[in-house]
């Protein structure tokens, strides 16, 4: 082989890739590699050198029997060796290029199988007598890449071909294992994961490495190839098939249809989740290249065959498959992978393309619990650890992409009412985000009513299902967008028509909680809106609005606090439903109802035109409250002033009924001076009840029930002074004579207010004669 230079477009490649590419040089000699690994071990040594993040498995083996991989070289986790980013490196130091077999396959296209092979020699070719390399898959491929950085592409070409043919191979054996293990495996329903590391994501990308190996030598260097386009994207490259040259017969094949088989075989293949954020993240970023590639390949008729043979293969492949029927908990999902699959072969094969994304919906490490089957695979007995997850750290971002793959298959299905269903029933067994459901609701909503068109009613009950769903999984748990959830369903409903509202409003209690139902759900089911957009006839208005009452009238029994006031306004227009509604307010009113609410149902009912109603309520919330002697700034205190100045209007009866309730509930001194004057200043009855005479006389404070009101505001005058005599400081002296100067005024109601007045200013001074500057000024202002 000629000696050629380093191509060194390698630096970008990540550490361990570049170091294994360096010391496995064709061409190193034995002084060089020694010293490279006395270099890599002194700085692998390090304490400050990063480690392979991925904790993969404790060895790189050198040739190992590809096909005969199994699970018993795993180790626990916590057994395994210190392992560095120059850890690869260091191990590859001990592979050399000295075996005869791969010498031959490097060399020559037209190394193929003697007419007799001895003994031994049957694992060195497949049955068409084309080379194999059976070396561990990373490994293999970590020669390719050598191979091209140091400027060998024929040869790298070469070894791709027989590690493929050795990989196919593996694939044929992998589905005869478990075409005799398919009924157990079915019936356990679980299954161990065979392979050590897996292909995506791993630190030598050996998928990327044979897929670009292959497309490189497909490539049509065209002058405008890398051409920036007029929207500034580079274009993509264009891409030919070249025969692949073997010394069998004409294969029929391409480097290019090798490419997409590699590259499906690679993504397909079933691997455990890796340990760590970093490796995990490598795996979703690895995963996502190699698509983006697949993108750039125009699936001709050639590749379509190639496309479709393998995704049969994956989906038959069993356990060696991560599109296979039985799954371990842990294996990294398809989602990504399906999504392409799906869009690339649903216009040549859509049956094929429905079955295998729907096989890729499942995200088992979600499941409720660890399959028993689990436990036999050493390495992952964190599947059987209490936490219900273990640390999936890139799990958020493998929801959304179960979900984009969902609103995939329900874009591609509109119209298609038996698809839908299916791709529904899937979305509801396998997706276990509320949010993520309510998005696919809200995109199946958004497909099925374009602007420019009819809408889809097929599509629009998946969108409404959907919705319905999310209502029930979010009903008992606190979520943050209940309120847009639920204005969306009622906008989704509507669109649907009238039979899906009188269903939501009848089912309310297993979709709503009681205010959701009666603020949002009845409120615009009844708006003006929903009865033009449905353009409802008298009879469907009319069962709309009976249900919405019932609607109304068990929310307002189950959550009177919450719910009693809609269900006041919703039943407005139903004398018996009204009355019904008012009777449950006053029912709940001694036990479960605040004196804010029944104040605001009181204020209702006498702005609806029920002045005796809202009395009797008022009544009611006084009962509740309690203003102390310094709360003169209570929210509360409106309403006190209203309930008087409406008990007055209604006449001397209501006046005498309220004034023992307010005296009992407010200690406060100025609000009772400020209620007391207002009684004073007009009389009672202008309310006008039909049938009853006003007096049109003013009342007077010494005769009930003025007169209880006035001894209950002097008393409260008297106890405040007191109270804020005890801790009062200098500077507010003056705020406390202008107190007492409205004190005078209400003393000064009573017949004998001026006699009180002055005893009590001499008791004052009699009692606080040790706050001489206050008293003086008392005594100035009062004598």
């Amino acid at each position: 082989m000629p000696r050629k230079r380093c191509s060194g477009g390698k630096a970008a490649a990540g550490r361990w890739a570049l170091w294994v590419c360096v010391v496995l040089n064709p061409h190193c000699k034995l002084e060089e590699k020694s010293s490279w690994l006395r270099q890599l071990r002194k700085w692998g040594e390090m304490d400050v050198c990063p480690l392979e993040d991925g904790n993969y498995g404790n060895e790189l083996p050198n040739i190992t029997n590809a096909l005969t991989q199994s699970s018993s070289h795993s180790q626990d986790s916590l057994a395994r060796p210190r392992r560095t980013v120059f850890t690869r490196a260091i191990e590859g130091c001990d592979l050399h290029w000295q075996d005869s077999h791969l010498q031959r396959i490097i060399s020559s296209d037209f190394y193929v199988s003697p007419a007799y092979q001895r003994e031994g020699e049957s694992l060195l070719f497949n049955s068409q007598g084309q080379p194999l390399w059976l070396e561990h898959v990373p490994t293999a491929c970590a020669r390719v890449d050598a191979l091209r950085s140091h400027g060998y592409p024929r040869e790298a070409l070469r070894l791709t071909v027989a590690i493929i043919n050795t990989l196919r191979l593996q694939q044929q054996r992998q589905l005869e294992i478990y075409k005799h293990q398919k009924k157990e495996l079915l019936q356990r329903g679980a299954t161990t994961i065979t392979n050590l590391e897996g292909w995506v994501g791993h630190p030598l990308n050996p998928i990327g490495c044979l897929f670009l190996t292959l497309t490189e030598a497909c490539r049509l260097e065209e002058e405008n190839c890398l051409e920036i386009s007029d929207t500034g994207d580079t274009k993509p490259p264009v891409y030919q098939h070249v025969p692949v040259t073997t010394g069998s017969q004409d294969s029929g094949e391409s480097y290019l249809s090798l490419a997409l088989e590699v590259a499906l075989m690679g993504m397909g293949q079933q691997r455990v989740m890796p340990e760590g954020l970093y490796a995990q993240d490598k795996v979703c970023r690895n995963e996502e290249q190699i698509i983006a590639r697949l993108q750039d390949l125009e699936l001709d008729p050639v590749l379509v065959q190639t496309l479709r043979k393998q995704c049969i293969l994956l989906l038959e492949g069993g356990p060696f498959s991560g599109l296979g029927e039985v799954i371990h908990r842990e294996s990294v999902p398809m989602h990504t992978f399906a999504k392409y699959l799906f869009s690339a072969l649903l216009p040549h094969d859509a049956d094929l393309a429905y079955k295998l994304a729907l096989r890729a919906m499942r995200l088992p490490v979600l499941e409720t619990t660890a399959p028993s089957g689990d436990v036999t695979h050493p390495h992952h007995l964190v599947s059987v650890v209490p936490s219900r997850y273990p640390r999936w750290f890139t799990l958020g971002h493998l929801e959304s992409q179960q979900c984009e793959l969902a609103s995939t298959m329900l874009t591609a299905a509109k119209g298609d009412m038996l698809r839908l269903r299916t791709v529904l029933e899937a979305i509801q067994k396998n997706i276990h985000s509320s949010s993520l459901i309510f998005k696919l609701a809200q995109d199946a909503f958004k497909i099925a009513t374009p602007a420019d068109s009819n809408s889809d009613t097929t599509l629009l009950n998946v969108a409404l299902e959907l919705g319905l769903q999310v209502m029930r999984m979010t009903l008992s748990t606190l979520n943050w967008r209940r309120r847009e959830m639920v204005r969306w369903l009622v906008t989704c409903a509507t669109e649907v028509g009238v039979r899906a509202l009188v269903s939501i409003l009848q089912s309310w209690y297993s979709l709503f909680t009681p205010t959701e139902a009666t603020s949002i759900v009845a409120a615009t089911v009844m708006s003006h809106n929903t009865i033009l957009r449905l353009s409802l006839d008298y009879p469907q208005r009319e069962e709309l609005a009976s249900c919405a009452r019932t609607l109304a009238l068990q929310c307002a029994m189950k959550d009177p606090q919450n719910c009693a006031l809609s269900a006041l306004t919703l039943c407005e227009k139903d004398h018996i439903a009204f009355e019904t509604a008012y009777q449950i307010v006053i029912d709940a009113a001694s036990t479960g109802m605040t004196y804010t609410q029944l104040f605001t149902i009181a204020r209702y009912m006498e702005h609806r035109g029920y002045p005796l109603r809202a009395f009797k309520l008022a009544s009611l919330a006084m009962t509740h409250l309690n203003l102390a002697y310094n709360q003169d700034t209570h929210p509360a205190i409106n309403d006190v002033l209203w309930a008087c100045a409406l008990s007055h209007s209604l006449g001397k009866n209501e006046l005498a009924a309220i004034i023992p309730l307010v005296v009992k509930s407010v200690h406060c001194a100025t609000v009772l001076s400020d209620i007391l004057r207002r009684c004073t200043m007009t009389a009672p009855g202008l309310a006008g009840i039909p049938g009853r005479r006003n007096s049109g006389k003013l009342m007077s404070t010494d005769k009930a029930p003025l007169r209880q009101l006035l001894d209950a505001t002097i008393s409260a005058y008297i106890n405040t002074t007191h109270s804020r005599l005890t801790h009062i400081s200098p500077r507010h002296y003056g705020e406390f004579i202008e107190f007492l100067s409205k004190a005078r005024e209400t003393f000064l109601l009573a017949q004998d207010g001026h006699i009180q007045f002055a005893q009590f200013i001499d008791n004052l001074k009699q009692i606080y004669k040790g706050k001489k500057k206050l008293m003086l000024l008392v005594r100035e202002r009062f004598g």
